[in-house]
C-alpha cells in the first residue's frame, strides 16, 4: 500500500466539501460532516498534519481507495 498524503484539517475538510459532505454541527475541535448515512468527524487543529488513521478514513468516507 502506498504512503498516506499528508493533511492538514482544513485540506480534508476542503475535500469533504467538495465531495458532498455538509458540516451538521461542531464541538470544540471537532466538527462533524454527514452525507447520506454516513458520517465523519474532522478534528480541526490549526497548521497540524492530521493522524494517519483519520486521512485513512477520510479517504475511505471518499471511495478514493
Amino acid at each position: 500500500m502506498p504512503k498516506l498524503p499528508r493533511l492538514t484539517a482544513q485540506e480534508a475538510e476542503t475535500m469533504l466539501l467538495n465531495a458532498g459532505y455538509e458540516m451538521i454541527r461542531s464541538k470544540g475541535s471537532h466538527r462533524i460532516y454527514k452525507k447520506d448515512n454516513r458520517r465523519i468527524v474532522v478534528p480541526m487543529h490549526a497548521g497540524i498534519t492530521l493522524h494517519p488513521k483519520i486521512i485513512k478514513q477520510v479517504i475511505k468516507s471518499l471511495n478514493l481507495e
